[in-house]
């Protein structure tokens, strides 16, 4: 556990110092994750305005203290996420690691020039539900919620993206192989 459990406790007992000491150990985490997914300082200080904000309004509803780091970074990205929504943008990514992740998933070679012309034709919801669960790692669940959409939704966002995907890379490949 990286924090002090009686720190933690205090905390969700409605300790502002608690609290602002559990905040000073997160600071960098926080703020490189924040900068990697909106790209700017100043949104990037915007998003852990309002997660701190909105940690310290909820840390009473945290059942397990030694969550505290993953719980706080769930709320960062939801932050991020609504930022980005309000800016009509979507969630960067890295794209040797997404490559990485779909390749596990299925038979298809990826190159990276495809991936990336075949994610930038997704429609914005598609585009973050993809990227949310393979590079990301969350769960429907946790996807529905930083989306607020239903789990059926975000099933169907999934389906639908990995679908037009596929399409669009064996289109791509077949009339790659024509060329050369």
């Amino acid at each position: 556990m990286k924090h002090d459990i009686y720190t933690l406790k205090k905390a969700i007992h409605g300790d502002v110092e608690a609290f602002e000491e559990l905040l000073f150990a997160e600071e960098k985490m926080l703020y490189y994750k924040a900068l990697s997914y909106i790209g700017n300082k100043e949104d990037a200080m915007d998003a852990i305005q309002e997660t701190s904000c909105n940690a310290f309004l909820s840390i009473g509803q945290l059942k397990n203290p030694e969550f505290f780091s993953t719980w706080l970074f769930r709320i960062l990205i939801r932050e991020c996420y609504r930022l980005l929504k309000r800016r009509d943008q979507v969630i960067p990514y890295e794209e040797s690691d997404l490559l990485k992740k779909l390749d596990s998933k299925q038979d298809i070679e990826i190159d990276s020039f495809y991936l990336s012309e075949a994610l930038s034709k997704l429609n914005a919801s598609y585009q973050t539900a993809i990227l949310l669960f393979y590079y990301h790692d969350l769960s429907i669940q946790e996807i529905s919620e930083i989306m607020e959409k239903p789990l059926g939704t975000v099933k169907t966002y999934l389906r639908r993206a990995k679908k037009t995907l596929k399409t669009d890379l064996e289109r791509s490949y077949k009339i790659n192989a024509k060329i050369t």
